[in-house]
């Protein structure tokens, strides 16, 4: 089942695990040399994860300077398609060529799109450098992950995850300042800009610092699936736009959204008849065949599900149930990034006693209780509660997701794991894109029923325009802003309810299809001293 030339696997939930695994990782650098290099993945993984959220707080000033409010939308939409959709192309490229050029091309890319989008001159340009930018954002998060297990052996692997993780998570919830800092005191341009200096620099520290051993030659030109991945960009792009605009530019039951899901699926059944007759397929049928994979795969959709309830939702929450201003709001959410890294740094204590099955099973199963927790805080409440459950919920996710990459990043050679890595990062981003779109139809249901039988006329009809107007109270009574703020707390509370759900598939999914033990590779088998 595994790559032909393993003769030796130990079990993950074995005692002494971590001593049967005889050494670093093949191509690993020394740990006094692997500074430089871990570096330029911390800024590489620092860009990706900013750029999704950076340009939130600049709208205003961009759609004042550029127009086109009509489709601003699309600056985050054609971002996050283009890094989804390319992931696992580019996890078949690093391991058909290697890391390192894949990484290069990919921050060039990244760099290239970021000059483009600060030169734009309108709208549909800056969309159109914004993709630019996320065909280069796959490289880095598919890349970067998959070079943090080459350097590091089983046993180190849990410190340099937590730091990407440490780095992800800041990033990502500092970037709304830190856009909105840029756009009021400099310029919106400058939040593109400030994206060279850094990249140029992890650009370096990779060409200078990271080698790969030479591999040998293959016996035949490595041939690349052009077809299969144009079949999967064309697949990923169709749906995650049929989920990302879906009840957002046209009605979910329109015509639009009901012909991009039909297309889809005809390019989802094109895909799989061109992949399993390509020599060396863009997405290979192994990546579902083996349990371990598989199961991980459809867990981590499950994580990118749940997700959305907190980093969508919560601030809606703090600001217009609690009145916390846009920096409360975001402190309430920023209390996961203290405690995940934390969790996940120590995660190795757990799985190297219990197994890496069994600490996810853990992880999950109390995401789901605090997760399931949320609907009962007392109204309005007050801050530290919801910063609680996000404290306790961050230290849950990280027993749950760490364990899980690096168990099956560790159950695949080198040749595999690219491959394996951008599947598994690849169905999270598609968890995030359906959870924004089925939650988000959840919250504006939730408050279209709350409203439809609302004691007073004139209230605001969608989540947005409730909590404009909450924010902006001066023409509501009090009795209506307490309806709405009530109206706000019980849809984000259904939103809650579903990622709880959600949570207690992934659990499912762990009990019923993961292997209990997974079939960790020695670090030295053949496969492996024969590519870097």
């Amino acid at each position: 089942m595994h790559s032909e030339g393993i003769s030796v696997s130990v079990s993950d939930e074995a005692p002494g695990t971590e001593a049967a695994i005889p050494g670093a990782a093949p191509g690993a650098a020394p740990a006094r040399g692997r500074g430089p290099v871990v570096a330029a993945l911390m800024m590489g993984m620092a860009l990706a994860a900013l750029d999704g959220t950076i340009v939130s707080t600049a709208v205003p000033q961009i759609v004042g300077d550029l127009g086109g409010f009509a489709v601003f939308s699309w600056l985050f939409s054609g971002y996050l398609l283009a890094v989804t959709v390319t992931l696992p192309v580019y996890g078949k490229l690093s391991d058909t060529f290697g890391r390192k050029p894949v990484l290069i091309a990919g921050v060039i890319v990244f760099l290239t799109g970021s000059v483009l989008c600060a030169f734009a001159w309108n709208m549909a340009a800056l969309i159109a450098f914004r993709i630019v930018q996320g065909l280069g954002g796959g490289a880095l998060q598919g890349t970067v992950q998959t070079i943090a297990a080459d350097l590091y052996p089983l046993k180190e692997r849990p410190k340099i995850q937590a730091k990407l993780s440490t780095v992800w998570a800041v990033s990502a919830v500092a970037g709304p300042a830190l856009g909105g800092l840029l756009a009021t005191y400099a310029d919106w341009r400058w939040i593109f800009l400030i994206n060279v200096p850094v990249g140029a620099v992890a650009l370096y520290l990779v060409v200078r610092h990271f080698s790969e051993p030479a591999r040998p030659r293959p016996a035949a030109r490595p041939r690349i699936d052009w077809a299969g991945a144009l079949c999967v960009f064309a697949t990923g792009a169709l749906l995650l736009t049929a989920l990302v605009q879906g009840g957002v530019a046209w009605p979910w039951l329109s015509a639009p959204s009901l012909a991009l899901l039909a297309g889809s699926a005809a390019l989802a059944a094109l895909t799989v008849y061109v992949e399993r007759r390509a020599a060396e397929p863009v997405i290979p049928g192994w990546v579902w065949r083996r349990r371990t994979i598989a199961a991980v795969n459809l867990a981590l959709g499950g994580l990118g599900l749940l997700m959305v309830a907190p980093t969508v939702f919560l601030p809606t929450y703090a600001q217009s149930v609690l009145g916390l201003g846009p920096t409360a709001a975001g402190f309430v959410l920023s209390v996961m990034t203290l405690s995940w890294p934390l969790s996940a740094a120590l995660s190795s204590r757990v799985y190297t006693r219990i197994g890496f099955r069994n600490s996810a099973i853990t992880g999950i199963a109390l995401a789901a209780l605090i997760l399931a927790a949320f609907p009962l805080l007392p109204f309005p409440g007050q801050a530290w509660q919801p910063a609680l459950l996000m404290l306790l919920l961050g230290g849950a996710l990280g027993l749950f997701q760490l364990p899980l990459i690096i168990g099956v990043q560790s159950t695949v050679g080198w040749a595999e794991r690219g491959t394996t890595t951008a599947s598994v990062l690849f169905c999270r981003q598609v968890g995030q894109s359906v959870g924004a779109a089925l939650f988000g139809a959840i919250a504006n249901a939730t408050l279209a029923a709350r409203l439809a039988h609302a004691p007073m006329p004139g209230l605001p009809g969608d989540l947005d325009s409730v909590s404009h107007a909450l924010q902006h109270p001066a023409a509501l009574t009090t009795d209506a802003a307490d309806y709405l703020r009530r109206a706000v707390a019980s849809a984000v509370g259904h939103v809650y309810i579903g990622a709880a759900i959600a949570a207690v598939l992934s659990l499912l999914v762990l009990l019923l299809l993961a292997p209990r033990r997974f079939p960790v590779l020695a670090e030295h088998s053949k496969d492996q001293e024969k590519a870097p």
